[in-house]
């Protein structure tokens, strides 16, 4: 089967003919080049409309074979997807062959697991408009973690606007940063999700400040990067996954694949970084996908084949792969590797040990250690106090970055996922609201079951009386429970039914705020 595929979200307007018997991929390409500042639709689509009939003609001209015709149906910008979506309608009904709409993020993970060969990997998208985590869970690609706020390769731009550099800003600012030296910036991880406004506004204004420019771009990747590694680590551990897959354009940057191959390298993990051409917008990822959906008849009708400038990952049935169990997990005596510490079962105790990290910058790294050690131990004890079951805490070692809890459970949350324990974790994070504490990860992997339920891993915990990181709490554990749960929405019902027996209502009606926020929400 040979199929052409057409990407135009954005900046690149794109052909592809892939063979599926050789497997190998022709591109040909036409990018869009602001004069200044970011992208602008208008702009972008005057040009899509100029070389998208370019690029396809060259693609034609390069085999005489085409079995069906691919096209990126979104997420993207409007007026440049309809340009490709009326491109493709014509060419499949022209030469009367099928038309597949592709996910254009989907696409980015499955360029990745096609060339790696990963069964079942964590991919990161790190694009311009979009920075995500998903892994694959009952049939449909599942939202782990996401930015709450901007795309990472937008964040950075809108830095690289304020000092006056031209678009794009990644590769400026992976360039200056390798005569930087490191600069403390915010850091804002909540479980796998992140945000990147309070770091682009303390970047500017050190930049306003007179710090050095280099020091500033060193530190901005230093600093998101090690962001983007720690949640994705934390997907792995959620998962039981082994397999990291990298997609997107941002995924060019040496530093970010360095970042990621070192954090799977020291858990035992595989990492996977396609070749440029892969990362950036390109066809050839629509063709491949486009061929393994049409291979199982996936396709679409031309009168049903509307673009959709919001269509989200998880909103797509997964037809070209089989539906795959998650992983199981074994309880052993054997030290365990979470995604921030390691825990050992000593006696009646679990030796928990808050690992360096190799992928951070040492002083970083230091920061984080030093103060998620001194949170949870406080945390805990208080969380403990206000009547939420926790492990009872023995002994504190802060230069050792080590602690000593009660031994408590028999397994995870996420082994043994009943209605009766998840309405347990949502009274317990009630509890927790109602004195002023935000758990800050409160996953299926953060809570261990033996009849009761008990809340562990208070690393990313803190004290605040604002509804809406209350609410990020609940928007945490409903991602987690898509991630590993058979049947996530009677769970997420019984849970938001648990909160309100004791909770404030307000913070479930702020949850669905957060939820809209997502990429691409309506």
């Amino acid at each position: 089967m040979r199929v052409l595929g057409i990407e135009g979200t954005a900046w690149a307007a794109s052909a592809a003919i892939y063979d599926t018997e050789t497997n190998r991929t022709t591109i040909f390409t036409d990018a869009y080049q602001p004069e200044s500042g970011g992208i602008h639709p208008r702009e972008a689509a005057e040009h899509m409309r100029e070389a998208i009939p370019e690029v396809v003609g060259d693609a034609r001209d390069a085999t005489d074979q085409i079995d069906a015709v691919a096209f990126s149906r979104g997420p993207g910008l409007g007026p440049c997807l309809r340009i490709v979506g009326t491109a493709a309608r014509a060419l499949a009904g022209t030469l009367d062959v099928p038309l597949v709409g592709v996910n254009h993020m989907l696409a980015h993970l499955e360029i990745g697991r096609h060339h790696s060969g990963f069964e079942s990997p964590v991919c990161l998208n790190a694009s311009g408009a979009n920075a995500h985590l998903l892994g694959f869970h009952n049939g449909r690609y599942r939202m782990l973690g996401e930015t709450m706020d901007t795309g990472v390769g937008n964040a950075i731009d809108k830095f690289t606007r304020h000092v006056g550099w031209s678009h794009p800003g990644g590769p400026k600012v992976e360039a200056a940063a390798t005569d930087g030296e490191y600069i403390d910036l915010p850091y804002v991880v909540k479980g796998m999700d992140f945000s990147f406004s309070g770091i682009m506004s303390a970047a500017k204004e050190a930049y306003d400040d007179g710090e050095a420019l280099e020091d500033i771009c060193f530190s901005l990747q230093e600093t998101i990067f090690a962001m983007l590694a720690e949640v994705s680590e934390r997907a792995l551990s959620l998962t039981g996954s082994n397999e990291l897959v990298l997609g997107g354009g941002v995924g060019q940057n040496h530093r970010l694949q360095e970042m990621l191959e070192t954090m799977c390298e020291d858990r035992g993990a595989s990492f996977y970084a396609p070749e440029a051409r892969f990362l950036r917008d390109n066809a050839a990822m629509i063709a491949v996908l486009g061929a393994k959906m049409a291979a199982v008849d996936d396709t679409i009708a031309i009168e049903d084949s509307r673009v959709r400038p919001k269509f989200r990952p998880d909103e797509v049935g997964v037809t070209w792969r089989s539906t795959q169990s998650p992983p199981t997990h074994s309880i052993s005596d054997e030290p365990q590797r979470g995604a921030e510490a390691t825990v050992e079962h000593v006696g009646e105790t679990m030796v928990k040990t808050r690992v360096p990290k190799r992928y951070r910058h040492p002083a970083l790294d230091e920061r984080l250690r030093r103060e998620r050690i001194r949170s949870e131990a406080r945390v805990t004890s208080d969380s403990r106090r206000a009547g939420v079951p926790t492990p009872v805490l023995r002994d504190v070692d802060v230069p050792e970055h080590r602690l000593v809890f009660e031994h408590v459970g028999n397994a995870d949350l996420r082994d043994d996922l009943t209605e009766a324990h998840v309405r347990d974790v949502a009274r317990s994070l009630a509890t927790l609201h109602d004195v002023g504490i935000v758990h800050g990860d409160p996953t299926t992997r953060n809570v261990r079951v033996e009849g009761q339920t008990w809340l562990i891993d208070f690393g990313l915990a803190y004290y605040s009386d604002t509804v809406e990181d209350y609410a990020m709490d609940l928007h945490v554990f409903h991602q987690s429970l898509d991630g590993t749960a058979e049947d996530p929405e009677p769970l997420a019902t019984a849970f938001e039914d648990a909160y309100r027996e004791i909770g404030d209502e307000t913070a479930i009606s702020q949850l669905r705020e957060i939820e809209g926020r997502g990429r691409y929400q309506s």
